[in-house]
Order: C-alpha cells, then sequence, then structure tokens
C-alpha cells in the first residue's frame, strides 16, 4: 500500500508545474555555475604561478648587516587556490593573497575580492549557494501543502476514512515528494560532474572524488530538513495559503538571517582589534625599544667620548679620525648585549600582542559560530567549506604555515640583524640564503569529518527532530 501512494504522490508532482520549475533550475543552474567556478579556479591557479614565478626572481639572498627596514618585505607565502572550490567559494576571496614576512611581523596582501569588489557586492554563485538558497526554497515550495492543500480541498477526509494508516498517509508524502525532487538535482549535479571532468577538473584523485561523494550527501540531507520543516507547517495549518506565507517567512529566517545575526551578536559580546591595529601596535612597540636603545647607545658615546679627549689635544683630523673608529668600536662593543636584550624584549612584548589578539578572535569566531548553528544552514556551510577545504581549517592552515614561516625566518635571518652598528663590513660571508616558503598543509578526509561531526549530527538531528513533529501533531490531528 506504502508504494502505491508513493506512486501517487510521484505522479501528483511530475504532472504539477513545480516540477517543470525544479527541472529547469537544475539542469540551468547546476552545470552552467560548475562550469564557470571551474574556469574562474583555473585563472586564479594561473595568477598564483605566475605571482610565485615572479617571486622567485627576486632577492634569495640578504646580509644581515647591512641596513633593513622593519616594513621590508624579504620574503612572501602565497595562498593556492583548490580545485573544490568550484562548489564552494568559501573564504577563498576574503583571504589575503598572500603572507608578507617583515622583521616587525607578518603582513597581508590584498584579497582576491579587491579586484573584483563589484562582482563581490552582489554576492557568489556556486553549489553551496544554489542548494543552500535556492533549493531549501524549493524544497519548502514542494510541501508546504502536502498536508494542509488536502485538508482545505476535502480530500483529506475522504482518503482516510478508507482505513487508510495516517502514517503510511505522511510517509508517502515525504517520501514520494523527496524522490521526485532530489531525482533532477542528482541527475543534474552528475551531468555537471561530466562537465567539469571534460574541462580537466581532476575528479579521480583520491582526495577529491570522496569529498565531492560526502558534499552530495550532505546536500541531500539538507534538502531533507527542509522538506521536514515543510511538512511541519503543512501539518500545523489547515490553509494552504498562509502555509505558503508561513514558510516562506521561516525560510527567509532560517536561511538569510540567522546565519548572520550569530556573528553580529558575538561583534557585541566578544569584540577584537582588527589585525591593522594590532600591526600598528607592534610597529610602535618596535619603535619604542629601539627609542630605548639608541638613547642608551648615546649616554655610553658620550661617556666614552668624554674620557678619550683627554688622550688628545691637537685638532688632527687623522687623529680625531682614529679616536672615533676605536670608540665606535667600543660603543657596539658595549651595545651589543644591550641589542640582545632589546630584541628578546620585542620579540616578546610582539608575542603577548599575537597571543591576546588570536585569543579574543577566537573567542568571537566561537560564539559566532554557536550562534549561528542554530540554523540548518549554518551547518550546511561549515560542513561544505569544511569539505572543500575553503573554509575556517584552510584559514587556519594558512596561518599557521605563515607563522611557522616566519619563525624560520627570525631563527636564520632575522636575529642576526644587527641594527646599533657605527662600523658596517660588506663580506660574501655574511650573505644569509632566505628559506624559501614551505607548502600549505592539507587536512585528510577522516580529520575534515571528525571537525565536522558537529554539523553533520545537527543535519541529523533537525530532520529527525521536524519530522517526528509533524508526525505527532498529524497523528493528535481532528480531520
Amino acid at each position: 500500500m506504502l508504494l502505491t501512494l508513493i506512486q501517487k504522490e510521484i505522479l501528483h508532482h511530475i504532472l504539477n508545474v513545480r516540477f517543470v520549475a525544479l527541472l529547469l533550475m537544475c539542469l540551468l543552474l547546476i552545470p552552467l555555475t560548475l562550469s564557470i567556478n571551474y574556469r574562474n579556479y583555473r585563472h586564479n591557479l594561473v595568477d598564483y604561478q605566475e605571482a610565485v614565478k615572479l617571486a622567485n626572481i627576486e632577492e634569495t639572498t640578504i646580509n644581515p648587516k647591512m641596513p633593513l627596514e622593519p616594513e621590508l618585505e624579504v620574503s612572501k607565502l602565497f595562498l593556492k587556490p583548490t580545485p573544490l572550490s568550484v562548489f564552494a567559494n568559501g573564504l577563498g576571496e576574503a583571504l589575503p593573497s598572500y603572507l608578507g614576512m617583515t622583521r616587525n611581523g607578518i603582513t597581508q596582501g590584498p584579497p582576491a575580492l579587491v579586484s573584483e569588489p563589484l562582482s563581490y557586492l552582489l554576492g557568489h554563485l556556486d553549489f553551496l549557494f544554489i542548494v543552500g538558497t535556492v533549493f531549501s526554497l524549493l524544497a519548502l515550495l514542494f510541501t508546504f501543502d502536502a498536508v494542509a492543500g488536502e485538508r482545505e480541498a476535502g480530500t483529506l477526509r475522504i482518503t482516510l476514512s478508507n482505513a487508510l494508516p495516517r502514517d503510511l498517509f505522511l510517509w508517502s508524502k515525504l517520501i514520494g515528494g523527496y524522490l521526485v525532487f532530489i531525482v533532477p538535482f542528482l541527475v543534474s549535479f552528475l551531468f555537471g560532474l561530466l562537465l567539469l571532468v571534460s574541462q580537466g577538473f581532476p575528479l579521480g584523485e583520491p582526495d577529491i572524488f570522496p569529498r565531492v561523494l560526502c558534499l552530495t550527501l550532505g546536500s541531500l540531507l539538507y534538502i531533507a530538513v527542509f522538506f521536514a520543516i515543510g511538512t511541519v507547517i503543512s501539518t500545523f495549518l489547515d490553509n494552504s495559503k498562509t502555509a505558503l506565507i508561513v514558510a516562506f517567512t521561516l525560510w527567509v529566517f532560517a536561511v538569510l538571517i540567522a546565519p548572520r545575526v550569530g556573528f553580529l551578536t558575538a561583534k557585541l559580546i566578544a569584540p577584537t582589534p582588527t589585525s591593522q591595529s594590532v600591526y600598528l601596535e607592534k610597529t610602535a612597540s618596535r619603535e619604542n625599544f629601539n627609542a630605548e636603545l639608541e638613547a642608551k647607545k648615546a649616554e655610553i658615546h658620550k661617556e666614552l667620548w668624554a674620557a678619550r679627549q683627554q688622550d688628545f689635544t691637537s685638532p688632527d683630523d687623522t687623529e680625531a679620525l682614529t679616536v672615533s673608529m676605536e670608540i665606535g668600536k667600543e660603543v657596539d662593543k658595549r651595545v651589543k648585549p644591550l641589542e640582545a636584550e632589546y630584541r628578546q624584549k620585542i620579540a616578546e612584548h610582539a608575542a603577548e600582542i599575537d597571543r591576546d589578539y588570536q585569543r579574543k578572535k577566537t573567542r568571537q569566531e566561537e560564539v559566532g559560530e554557536t550562534l549561528s548553528r542554530i540554523t540548518p544552514t549554518s551547518s550546511l556551510i561549515y560542513l561544505t567549506t569544511s569539505l572543500t577545504q575553503t573554509g575556517k581549517r584552510k584559514r587556519r592552515n594558512y596561518l599557521q604555515t605563515g607563522e611557522r614561516y616566519y619563525d624560520a625566518l627570525y631563527t636564520d635571518l632575522f636575529s642576526k640583524i644587527v641594527d646599533h652598528v657605527s662600523i658596517r663590513t660588506m663580506s660574501t660571508q655574511d650573505v644569509v640564503q632566505i628559506t624559501q616558503p614551505p607548502p600549505l598543509e592539507t587536512t585528510i578526509l577522516k580529520e575534515t569529518f571528525r571537525q565536522s561531526i558537529v554539523d553533520v549530527l545537527l543535519l541529523g538531528f533537525f530532520a529527525v527532530v521536524l519530522t517526528t513533529i509533524a508526525f505527532l501533531k498529524f497523528f493528535r490531528s481532528d480531520i
């Protein structure tokens, strides 16, 4: 009996104009969007390769005994685009294009969205947006009148008067509508993947195909959540027009408002300074310490010069120059331990500023994530960007790699730079080879799933709880 009811429901949806709209949406949006985003990925990859090539032909050695400006970027760590960004752009365009290594710390290059600010203003169209926004709305349009429409037309009473169990009736509505919905979705997604493969997308790679498969399963689970939401609305209301208004209002809140309100609230609960202000604070700290060191150097120089003035009385320029050079060497000798002490103070103070900034920023993000997860759309976004390696884990790996690279440069180069030297010498033995940037770490699929288990469980929780509520309400309804 259940199969018969499911077949009837499938036929009902196929003959409806909503199915035609769904089919057109799937066939037009998914393959076209994947194809365009893959072309953008290849363009970004070429830009990345050219930037790395240009950086490699610049200076690769430096003499730490020569003056070096604190703001000079001696090397850069570039962000390599990932092929899976064709499904979800995530933070790809918001992250800095490179991390510059300076004596004052790490500077950030302009993000990719700087080159196309107007398109960023209009929003980015990718697979994540299609599933999270478009198909969630279509899922509600498929289910808002599943029960309310039949109750309003009077057919629900007739159907249930034939000794038909209510659970079978509701299951047929859910399963039949869901099958009609996901078949065009899966077919168009498969067509889009074939189109990507024909353009050179590495779908068969071991780390890409399982992620695409998990992405598909996560999308199907998300669609099931909105089918359950639509069914709940339909069981609680008797009028289909009212159900449509409520469904659309709930969609606006769940998809457009709630994910953003969470982070807006987090900024009020846990405010954090900007990265530029942190950089300026570290620069000011370095300048203050250098000013103190210069003052002590001046005192030492004055003290030594006063002590040596009694050694010569004639105004001979040669003798004065000799004494001046001797005093300069003595000053450098006495300043050297002070310089090491102040360098350590500068490093410790900069590290303290960074730790405080990262602690505040991490707390703000944790609060924002927690508040935004009241809606399934946020869980889908976090899950998808983790699978496509364009989310917060990608950003964390990028920034941590930059920090490790900076530590290596500090050990090999920055710690050997001498600022307070009266007489500088140039020797090939003093030249230091600049350490090349390390490759970015990638998160394996098992680790990605472990990090995203909360979002998977939340989507499953929403689907099960909402479906249970729909059944309980339908069982208690007075037909």
